[in-house]
């Protein structure tokens, strides 16, 4: 088992986040809500997350399990969130209920995810403006501190100060490419 330390190492070793400029902060948001500024996938939710992507040609959506310390979003594994199969589709996933990752059993959840197979529209934004969309009202009507959607080779994730971020999902360096994306 790899010490708190030592996942922070590694996720400086891949790309840093990028903020996009784009910051609203929602009214209902306390300022002393710790704010998420980095986050982390071990190597075990990149794998899932890779596996899924490459696999389904439609959206799924999984619970992040792990935990938000000193402003980082340690995402230790990813967990099935209670989603019905009929109900997820190459541009929508609806899960069973709000609060899918308590309902399905899961503990430790920080956050939410979903996928975009096409490898598009991957914003909690609507294009030029900082106007939220789904996504992104989705993710204020949660109680979670991060939200992120896995589109082709990066992670886009939002954190409660609403600056959105990426994440990529291959060591910098490394080339390659997830596949099954333009």
């Amino acid at each position: 088992m790899r010490s708190w330390l030592q996942w922070l190492m590694i996720g400086a070793a891949l790309e840093p986040a990028v903020p996009v400029a784009r910051s609203v902060l929602p009214v209902h948001v306390h300022p002393a809500v710790v704010v998420a500024r980095r986050f982390v996938l071990s190597e075990q939710a990149r794998r899932f997350l890779v596996l899924q992507y490459r696999n389904y040609s439609t959206e799924f959506m999984g619970c992040m399990i792990g935990e938000v310390r000193d402003s980082v979003a340690y995402v230790e594994r990813i967990a099935p969130a209670d989603v019905d199969p009929y109900h997820s589709t190459a541009t929508t996933v609806i899960v069973a209920s709000q609060t899918s990752c308590e309902d399905a059993g899961w503990t430790g959840t920080i956050g939410r995810i979903h996928s975009h197979p096409s490898g598009q529209k991957c914003s909690y934004y609507m294009p030029g403006t900082e106007v939220l969309n789904s996504d992104g009202q989705s993710f204020v009507r949660s109680a979670y501190p991060v939200d992120a959607i896995m589109c082709g080779d990066r992670v886009v994730w939002i954190a409660r100060e609403m600056t959105e971020r990426q994440i990529a999902m291959i060591p910098t360096g490394t080339g390659g490419s997830l596949g099954g994306a333009p």
